[in-house]
């Protein structure tokens, strides 16, 4: 097999990956954004500022047990 094979089939899982947080983003833009509790929003007059800890905390966790969940079953 051709060493390029690999990283093709890399690109194209990257790509759609890319192509999912996109489209999650465009959705999230229409709903106002917030997906949890525990983001930090702050709005002022000609400032805005959202922090989303929360959000980022759980897709942590939820990315590592997926992780774990293929790293055990390619044993």
């Amino acid at each position: 097999m051709s060493p390029l094979v690999p990283l093709g089939k890399f690109v194209i899982l990257a790509g759609g990956c890319l192509v999912a947080v996109g489209v999650v983003m465009m959705l999230l833009g229409r709903v106002g954004g917030r997906l949890l509790p525990g983001d930090i929003v702050i709005e002022r007059p000609g400032f805005s500022f959202y922090f989303p800890i929360g959000t980022s905390i759980a897709l942590s966790i939820l990315l590592t047990l997926i992780l774990l969940l293929i790293n055990l079953l390619r044993r």
